[in-house]
């Protein structure tokens, strides 16, 4: 293989430098398409070291991550099976805005728009005339699922009003990076194991050429993906692309995350609980349940955090809390010369919204479609960057907000997120929505309209107008028609099985599948 030649030809060998969830979830859908092709076939080769630990906890993903798995052809028992998986239909809030304080964030809008004018702006003007309005989640099929712990999927390619949702996962996220690990290697990846300890580049152009492994082996490659993680061996070791860092936004810098035992009911939703210094996490899967403290050290010491940790479990610890640093931004630039930085070393924002996956997700997905040659043109390079800039930024802001929106005064790292400068985007959006109702949607592939109404309202932004345009229809009417809606969602809800079940029957699905094999 001629490593000295950068300019044109197909790409005739991919290395994805890390393994995890990243690593493999690159690894697989590139095996899918590459590895095997009648005509061109292209190596894709993963290196990983058992020395370098992932970060593997128990994930909670955006219903993205189901239009991924279908590209890969996955079965949905064997999945739910393999990977420990329930079911999620948003997020509960507890305890942000305010002490006390519980919403939730929902895959789903508030019941269908009513005369061209969105919900929400409905139930602002039935609230103004109506004393004792019922809370806007109960228009939301997903969150009036999730109060009553059900779960089925929707069904029907046209939905009706009450299977208008979505849904995402809870997944042991090592399981599913080993899922992936042996759906790639069926398919003509190869895995290497090794500890890198060099990275060779082309004198000339800087290329990465190779990565020498501390055995004296050298892997060469025409296009390298970054996995490595938080320390970026290639996008940042090797080819200096620079950090943003966004502290002053997200001053959030450590974890800690432990499992627990289960508890009996099986909850089809994440838990997001703030606390003093941070807010903790809480993840059911079938086999435990995942819980961290995302914190600010600069307000509050490890072993306190570690304290308010454990006091949130609602099941026996089943470790010791595994400590985590971080620093929130993004890469200048995920895309260098031949390397792609993907996953952690290419950016990292917090959690909150279960958005580390889907940044994966993405950044794959547009690699597919910007494929370069062996010259991997910096043209390319430029639109993926932009493109993944973009989203990076959207996610950030969209986390910002669940800080900046709070009326929390009861400890510093509070008064300091209520007080911090956002991004200019950022602060449009709040005060556009604070003045009349309206959601202002920076990125179009990012979160929606609803997710924005459901977290400003949660957070307790009520807009001082609505659409003026909800004025054109009678008011008895409207009432009418979100009261019907209300009582139909309620009774479609009691008909459903309830989620603990729903996930017993489909891991015992995937296992017979797997037997019958």
């Amino acid at each position: 293989m001629d490593n000295n030649d950068t300019h044109g030809g197909a790409i005739r060998r991919i290395v994805i430098v890390g393994g995890g969830t990243a690593g493999w979830m690159a690894a697989a859908p590139l095996a899918q398409r590459l590895a095997r092709h009648p005509t061109q076939p292209c190596e894709v080769i993963l290196v990983e070291s058992p020395e370098i630990g992932t970060i593997g906890v128990g994930e909670a993903t955006l219903p993205t991550i189901r239009i991924y798995n279908e590209a890969l052809g996955l079965d949905f028992a064997d999945f739910i099976s393999k990977t420990q998986a329930s079911f999620k239909l948003g997020i509960e809030f507890k305890d942000w805005g305010h002490v006390g304080n519980r919403f939730f964030h929902a895959f789903g809008d508030f019941g269908p728009a009513l005369a061209g004018v969105d919900a929400h702006h409905h139930w602002l003007r039935l609230a103004q005339a109506f004393a004792n309005m019922p809370d806007m989640e109960n228009w939301s099929m997903p969150s009036v699922m999730a109060r009553h712990g059900k779960f089925i999927p929707p069904s029907g390619e046209t939905p009706g009003l009450t299977d208008a949702y979505s849904y995402g996962f809870h997944f042991d996220a090592s399981l599913y990076a080993g899922y992936l690990r042996d759906y790639a290697v069926a398919r003509g990846a190869r895995r290497i194991e090794g500890m890198i300890v060099d990275v060779e580049q082309h004198p000339e152009s800087g290329f990465v050429t190779a990565v020498k492994l501390r055995d004296g082996r050298r892997v060469e490659g025409d296009l390298f993906i970054d996995c490595s993680g938080f320390r970026g061996l290639l996008i940042e070791g090797a080819l200096k692309a620079g950090y943003e860092d966004w502290s002053a936004y997200l001053p959030c810098n450590s974890a800690q995350a432990v499992p627990c035992a289960s508890v009996p009911q099986l909850t089809p939703y994440t838990r997001s609980t703030a606390k003093e210094a941070g807010w903790l996490w809480r993840i059911p899967l079938q086999h435990r349940t995942g819980n961290g403290h995302v914190y600010s050290n600069g307000f509050t010491s490890d072993e306190r955090a570690r304290s308010v940790l454990l006091e949130g479990l609602d099941g026996a610890a089943l470790d010791e809390p595994r400590q985590l640093r971080f620093v929130t931004g993004r890469r200048r630039k995920s895309w260098v010369k031949n390397v792609v930085a993907i996953g952690l070393s290419a950016g990292f924002v917090e959690p909150l919204e279960s958005t580390s996956i889907n940044l994966i997700e993405i950044a794959v997905r547009k690699l597919l479609e910007l494929f370069p040659d062996r010259d991997c043109s910096p043209a390319l390079a430029d639109e993926f960057n932009r493109v993944m800039g973009m989203r990076y930024e959207s996610v950030r802001d969209f986390i910002v907000l669940h800080y900046k929106l709070t009326r929390r005064d009861d400890s510093e790292f509070w008064r300091y997120c209520a007080n911090m400068a956002v991004p200019d985007a950022l602060r449009h959006q709040i005060e556009l929505f604070r003045e009349t109702g309206r959601v202002a949607i920076v990125d179009r592939g990012g979160f929606a309209e609803p997710s924005f109404v459901a977290m400003m309202m949660g957070l307790g932004v009520v807009p001082k107008r609505y659409d003026p345009l909800a004025d054109r229809v009678d008011i008895r009417a409207v009432h009418g028609h979100f009261a019907e809606l209300r009582d139909l969602i309620a009774r479609a809800v009691a008909r459903l099985p309830d989620h603990g079940a729903y996930v017993a029957g489909q891991a015992a699905a995937g296992v017979s599948s797997l037997a019958a094999a």
